[in-house]
Formats: C-alpha cells, sequence, structure tokens
C-alpha cells in the first residue's frame, strides 16, 4: 500500500466543511509527526488502509489536501502545518488526560542524536535532561559534522548538530544556535604578547603555540581571515578533536586558540583566560539542526527537535 495521497476535488461540494471526529484528528496528528502511513499505523495500532481511508475521509471533510507523497513517507502542505498547530496541544491535553498516549510513548525507540562533542555536553543534552526524566531515551554519538552527515544519510541517525549548512537536497537544516567566537590565552602568554609593540599585529603570535582541534584549523583559519584579513601562516602544536580538551590546554598554558565564547565564558571571566583581540565585528557561525526529509516514525525525535530549537534560542 503507498502512502501517496490523491488531490482532493472540491468540485461539487457545498455548504460548510464537516466537522473531523476526534478519531480522524488523532490519525492525522500520527501520520503529521511520524512522516508516513506505515510508521502512523504502528503507533496507533492500526492497519495501513483504515490510516489511508481515515486521512482520505479527514481530506473530503476539510476539502483540503493533507500531505504530499514523497519517496519515502509523505510531507505535510501548508494547510496541515495550520491543522497541526491548532489541534495539537488538545489532542495531547487529551491523549495525557485520559491515558490513551501511553501505548505510542512506550512503542517509542531511542532517539540518535549526534553533533560536536562540546556542544552536546555543555547545551544540548542539559537542555534535554526534562525530556529524560519523562521516558525518552537518547543515543548520543559525538564527532566531526562531515562524517555525521554522512551517517545521517546512511541513516544511523535521527538528528545531526553540524557546524555547517549541509550541501544538497538529500536533508533537511534548520538553524539552531549561532556560535561567537573569541582569541584567547592564559594569562602569561597574554603578558608576553602585551609587552610587543602593536605594529607586529598577528605576527606577534607565530612563536607561542597554537591548540585546535583541527590539522586544518577551520576556526582559526576563519577568524584570521575574518579579523586581520589575511592568511594564517602557522601549524597547530596541538590538534584534539574535542574543543573541551583545547580549552583545557589553553588554559593550562599549553599556548593559545579561537574557541567559541560560551565553552569559554566562565574562564575568562574568572581570569583563567584573556581575550587577546575584541574586534568590533566578531566572528560568528551558525550551527544548524539536520535531519532527513520525512520526519521519523518515532514520536520522541519530535520531541527532541522541538525541545532543541527552543533550547537554541537561548545559547
Amino acid at each position: 500500500m503507498s502512502d501517496r495521497v490523491r488531490p482532493i476535488d472540491p468540485v461539487g461540494a457545498t455548504g460548510p466543511p464537516a466537522q473531523p471526529d476526534l478519531n480522524l484528528l488523532r490519525t492525522f496528528l500520527a501520520v503529521y509527526r511520524s512522516g508516513s502511513f506505515t510508521a502512523a499505523a504502528q503507533l496507533l495500532g492500526l492497519s495501513q488502509p483504515t490510516v489511508t481511508t481515515q486521512i482520505r475521509t479527514l481530506e473530503r471533510q476539510t476539502r483540503r489536501e493533507l500531505f504530499e507523497r514523497l519517496p519515502r513517507g509523505v510531507a505535510p502542505t501548508a494547510v496541515a502545518d495550520e491543522l497541526a498547530a491548532r489541534v495539537a496541544a488538545p489532542l495531547d491535553a487529551l491523549a495525557e488526560a485520559t491515558g490513551h498516549g501511553s501505548r505510542e510513548e512506550s512503542r517509542a525507540e531511542p532517539v540518535h542524536l549526534a553533533g560536536p562533542a562540546e556542544l552536546l555536553s555543555t547545551r544540548a543534552l542539559p537542555a534535554l535532561a526534562p525530556l529524560v526524566t519523562e521516558g525518552v531515551r537518547l543515543r548520543v554519538s559525538p564527532g566531526l559534522t562531515e562524517p555525521l552527515l554522512d551517517e545521517l544519510r546512511a541513516g544511523r541517525h535521527d538528528l545531526v548538530i553540524a557546524t555547517a549548512r549541509p550541501r544538497g537536497r538529500t536533508l533537511s537544516a534548520v538553524p539552531l544556535t549561532d556560535e561567537e567566537f573569541v582569541l584567547v590565552a592564559a594569562p602569561v602568554w597574554a603578558d608576553r604578547i602585551a609587552r610587543r609593540p602593536v605594529a607586529d599585529g598577528p605576527t606577534a603570535l607565530h612563536d607561542i603555540p597554537l591548540i585546535t582541534y583541527a590539522e586544518d584549523l577551520p576556526i582559526v583559519r576563519r577568524y584570521w581571515r575574518h579579523v586581520f584579513g589575511r592568511r594564517l601562516n602557522c601549524g597547530a602544536a596541538v590538534s584534539v578533536p574535542d574543543l573541551r580538551a583545547v580549552l583545557a590546554l589553553v588554559t593550562a598554558g599549553a599556548g593559545f586558540s579561537v574557541l567559541p565564547r560560551y565553552l569559554c565564558a566562565g574562564e575568562l571571566a574568572s581570569g583563567a583566560l584573556v581575550l587577546l583581540q575584541a574586534p568590533e565585528d566578531v566572528p560568528i557561525n551558525t550551527g544548524f539542526l539536520v535531519q532527513r526529509p520525512g520526519a521519523s516514525g518515532n514520536p520522541h525525535v519530535t520531541l527532541v527537535r522541538d525541545l532543541l530549537l527552543k533550547a537554541g534560542r537561548t545559547w
């Protein structure tokens, strides 16, 4: 049975649209959240033909097409987005009050979330703690953006926090948060740099060890182009794929680095780290929350996605 929904033909329809019953709306919401008639049928304990029939009945009653066919599953139309916005909260509240939501919740699989280790540990996972206490299970994989996006395309993850927007149309990306980058070192190095001529500019850093999270120095190279308007001409003394480790080394006096401000805000406030530069136009990078087109059949993926997007506005 296909997930295809046939267009609605309003010709001949008269009078106001019929009011759909709660069962049709529950089925609609399950399809909307899961992105598939098959997944919705499994969540609701119904057959796929029953789900298909109910959605077509709802479309006849509303005289609007609610879903478009995709290679895998279905995608909601603008009409469906509006309907979901109106009915989701009341139906969820009713399900919680009557206990009808327990079956769907008990069938949910763990949500596979991936992203940069430091952003996961300091921002994303603390924000998701309330969902964990409510029964949402998480399987978390730290890593670099490009390999994680390849794994997302292969189906190994449900959601990936990416440091760049993915290319092409195989993945759907939504802006999550902006990172502000700062040039920092321990006070011992900051004092040494302060004694050098101002005219030296960034060359005053060339004999100081550079600590970075990747051998190709993407963050530092971008900072140099944005702030100094020139190419970076030094290599890394230490490369470690975890910005928390970079932070620890720089704080211990190993050298200098460029870090997200959120990650080193405490050290800057305490004086353990010092800003080496305070440009008016601070380099900023946008992080994205990425998933495959067509919603997952797991309702908890939607819960995790929505809470991350809400939390990301405050990071």
